[in-house]
């Protein structure tokens, strides 16, 4: 959880989305991993409309309350759903092209910034982390940081709506039991570079965690969690109240 935005050389993410914008179509967003084979995001997804998107995502557009703040925005499709919905927002990212696009397309509070920032310290009613949120935590072991922080961003009563995954499956056997090596890292903890074009980015930490492990961290840092809405493939969105 490094506090830094991304220069234009380093952020394929930010070119794909600049690029969809300017022209209505982009290349493959390639995305690589130690753990995976090769897989790519279509730029186009990240251009969703509110009707287009999973309803965990539509859920937590229609709970979020307040003062908003949308972690991790991307080219303001959240942010855009929830102004459609007169709702207050703020939205945030680390990839100054993406902001860019952002504030083109209308989301008329759109900051370059990283959620982790010392400096960065307005609150909210609502924080939103979508489309796996949980994965900016990068790892379990930042876990108590990223509690810590949340609590300098929330207002009193306020809370975190968080989509994320459980991996498990990846291990599952065919009579149904799960083979996992218990004394490796969790197996939530992923390490992700992108690639756009010529625009290469660095190696990154993203975290998939099941709720059970995420209320566990929860209730250790002063949050209560509450499992909102599963989706059909091991997915679900969390509350995450400010106890």
């Amino acid at each position: 959880m490094k506090p830094t935005t991304l220069p234009p050389h380093k952020d394929p993410m930010g070119a794909a989305i600049a690029d969809y914008y300017k022209n209505g179509r982009a290349g493959k967003l390639r995305v690589f991993s130690s753990q995976f084979d090769e897989d790519e995001i279509p730029v186009s997804q990240l251009f969703r409309t509110y009707d287009e998107m999973p309803a965990l995502e539509q859920e937590a557009l229609q709970l979020a309350s307040g003062t908003i703040l949308d972690c991790g925005a991307g080219s303001g499709c959240h942010a855009l759903a929830l102004q459609d919905m007169g709702k207050e927002v703020q939205a945030i990212d680390i990839s100054p092209l993406s902001v860019e696009v952002m504030q083109l397309r209308g989301v008329k509070q759109a900051y370059c910034v990283n959620l982790f920032d010392e400096n960065y310290l307005q609150k909210f009613d609502t924080i939103l982390m979508l489309m796996n949120g949980s994965g900016i935590i990068g790892k379990l072991e930042n876990m108590r940081a990223f509690f810590s922080k949340m609590k300098q961003h929330l207002n009193p009563g306020g809370c975190i709506y968080m989509d994320s995954s459980d991996l498990r499956y990846l291990f599952e056997d065919e009579d149904g039991s799960f083979l996992m090596d218990l004394a490796a890292d969790y197996y939530g903890e992923i390490d992700y570079r992108m690639q756009y074009k010529q625009v290469k980015g660095d190696v990154f930490d993203w975290l998939y965690v099941d709720f059970q492990t995420l209320a566990y961290y929860a209730t250790e840092n002063g949050f209560k969690a509450e499992l909102v809405k599963e989706g059909e493939h091991y997915d679900y969105l969390a509350c995450l109240k400010l106890v």
